[in-house]
């Protein structure tokens, strides 16, 4: 059994965090073309649309090299407006026995969660994929406060 692990940062978001929630769940397929340095691709493998089950896979990149995930959406709560994503394959799990991401949004904050089993205690925190989706809701952030 690893060690788990969790990471959480609040960012303020200036469009308010519905929108961004919004984003995450009905339009997703849009967020390789506002962040495209960070995702190259977002794919709804099954389900045709966010929902809890749909299966989705993403290439992103960290320290200029692109990674996969592929995804299970976990639970969707419109009322908290948040997202659970659970990993099932992909780069991550090279290094981590199970792998969440879960998103929530509230007025002006975006949540962002980690929470992760590493395969064992030498294993570093994902301090740089962290790194990578805090900049994704920053640009989304961005791009939607324009509009």
């Amino acid at each position: 059994m690893g060690v788990k692990g969790k990471l959480t940062a609040s960012i303020e978001v200036k469009c308010g965090g519905h929108l961004i929630h919004d984003l995450f769940h009905s339009n997703t397929h849009h967020v390789p073309n506002i962040s495209p340095s960070k995702v190259n691709r977002f794919e709804i493998h099954q389900g045709g649309i966010i929902k809890v089950g749909s299966i989705v896979s993403w290439k992103y990149y960290t320290d200029g090299k692109e990674k996969f995930a592929k995804e299970v959406i976990e639970s969707i709560d419109p009322h908290n407006k948040s997202i659970t994503w659970k990993v099932i394959e992909g780069d991550v799990l090279d290094l981590y026995n199970s792998f969440k991401v879960i998103t929530s949004s509230e007025h002006e904050w975006t949540t962002l969660t980690f929470v992760y089993e590493k395969k064992n205690e030498d294993i570093l925190k994902p301090l740089t994929v962290f790194g990578v989706w805090i900049d994704v809701i920053k640009e989304i952030d961005g791009h939607l406060f324009k509009k």
